[in-house]
């Protein structure tokens, strides 16, 4: 793993894979007031949360396919303001921007979901060998680990972005959860999500038992796991294949590059989507680093609240 592989655009750290004109279309994409957006720092149970959105509103009957999936809940950053514009509504679209580089609109609706930072930094290692070619030798966890605590990786660091979402949780159209939380409690959480979207959505799951629970059940690990189940490097490949009526000209930007690269070994997006799996790659010394880097940067914050009853360090 290596700092080459990212780089600023406009002061925000990111992956030279996403492309420079189509994260600053992003930035600047004016919100419609219909539009309800993940927002996450990666690897918090953001695809779960995109799923658990598309399946209220679709009352049980998500997307099937991972590119139909990619349609119905488009990443702003890898595709780009088009992909929002022309988004099947309702929709949802997923974002990993901090607050202040997000598109946001009062009118719009932001569900913030947050995860605890040991979990984060172990799923982000996985995530990230998936991009990192095989001529990168060195992809120990340990060297990621310091990269991820400078800040050195996608979307800079953890807490800049967690606090500048944190300090939005008032707000009537934030609604701020912790994977954690959500987990432990999915049927609490679901609906109150479904009271998020609009009062009409909430009313309708406790109405309606069977429907909630169709609800939970495509969301299961399980049936998660058999939907996202493909590197980023074919997604891409479905999106610029798409057929005319639905292809997206800001994705052409990708041709050119390397879509068959070899790189190390990758799990889907989907992992094992578990809480404490930080206890089996945590070293008593890369504990002792994080704790540090964790007081240094939540100085004057209670942020670290979020997890007061699961055990971190």
């Amino acid at each position: 793993m290596d700092v080459e592989n990212y780089r600023s655009i406009d002061g925000l750290w990111l992956h030279t894979f996403l492309n420079e004109d189509i994260v600053r279309s992003a930035f600047t994409y004016q919100p419609c007031p219909d539009d309800v957006f993940v927002a996450t720092y990666p690897k918090c149970g953001t695809t779960w949360t995109q799923y658990l959105v598309l399946s209220i509103l679709s009352k049980g009957a998500p997307p099937k396919r991972n590119i139909d999936f990619m349609l119905a809940s488009p990443f702003l950053e890898l595709m780009g303001a088009e992909a929002a514009e022309k988004m099947a509504r309702p929709g949802v679209l997923k974002t990993h921007l901090p607050f202040n580089k997000a598109p946001y609109s009062p009118n719009a609706k932001y569900i913030c979901a947050a995860r605890n930072p040991y979990d984060v930094c172990v799923s982000s290692y996985y995530h990230t060998k998936g991009f990192t070619p095989k001529t990168v030798k060195d992809v120990s966890f340990g060297t990621f680990h310091d990269l991820f605590i400078l800040g050195k990786f996608s979307y800079g660091d953890y807490f800049d972005h967690l606090l500048s979402w944190y300090e939005q949780r008032e707000h009537t159209n934030v609604l701020f959860v912790t994977y954690e939380q959500a987990k432990k409690d999915t049927a609490l959480w679901a609906l109150k999500i479904a009271d998020f979207l609009g009062k009409g959505y909430g009313d309708q799951l406790r109405k309606e038992p069977a429907l909630l629970q169709k609800v939970l059940d495509v969301c299961s690990l399980e049936r998660m796991k058999s939907v996202f189940n493909d590197s980023m490097y074919n997604i891409m490949q479905d999106l610029l294949s798409l057929p005319p009526e639905k292809a997206l000209k800001s994705l052409e930007v990708y041709r050119h590059l390397n879509l068959t690269e070899e790189v190390h070994e990758s799990e889907s997006f989907v992992r094992k989507g578990i809480v404490g799996d930080w206890r089996t790659h945590f070293t008593p010394e890369l504990i002792a680093k994080t704790k540090t880097w964790i007081k240094e940067k939540t100085a004057g914050t209670d942020v670290m609240e979020l997890w007061s009853d699961i055990e971190l360090p």
